[in-house]
């Protein structure tokens, strides 16, 4: 009964964007244009507090349709064409980071994810952490937040991917 008289208590679903709807077309083939096939993303996981990997995941869900642009996924990072680290480097993820790096094939594109994968963020550089991506391998692309949305996200993506098409 409390169910039937208190309703729906959860926010509202975003409104649609239709110039979001038009954009997918142009930015499927951007990507098939400088790649010839799907964009390849090995995300890692530096030592993050998970607010970044909620964002990214929810870039896979139908609002944002990340497979539809072309843009999926891989385990492994021989497949990738693109790393998206999260989180500060924390000592323990210090030489997998550097692992993964090297095993993707050239040209490698790295996006940083969040002020953590930035810089450090809260967790700065210490005993247990490097600090910022950028202190452990090359990065690319920086998209700042705490965590970002998954709007900025995709752009920080797309932004990587004209930096990989200009080299």
């Amino acid at each position: 009964m409390k169910i039937a008289r208190t309703g729906m208590v959860s926010e509202p679903s975003p409104a649609a964007h239709e110039e979001w709807r038009t954009r997918a077309p142009v930015i499927r083939a951007d990507i098939l244009r400088i790649l010839g096939r799907a964009l390849v993303i090995r995300q890692v996981d530096a030592g993050s507090c998970n607010g970044c990997e909620l964002e990214i995941h929810a870039l896979n869900n139908p609002y944002y349709n990340l497979e539809g642009l072309g843009i999926r996924f891989a385990a492994s990072p021989r497949h990738a064409d693109m790393l998206l680290v999260t989180g500060p480097v924390t000592r323990n993820m210090e030489q997998a980071l550097r692992i993964a790096y090297e095993a993707m094939p050239d040209p490698k594109l790295v996006v940083a994810v969040g002020d953590c994968g930035r810089d450090g963020g809260i967790f700065g550089e210490g005993g247990a952490v490097c600090g910022g991506v950028s202190r452990v391998i090359p990065v690319d692309v920086t998209v700042p937040g705490c965590p970002p949305p998954p709007l900025a996200l995709l752009q920080g993506i797309l932004t990587a991917l004209s930096i990989g098409e200009r080299r």
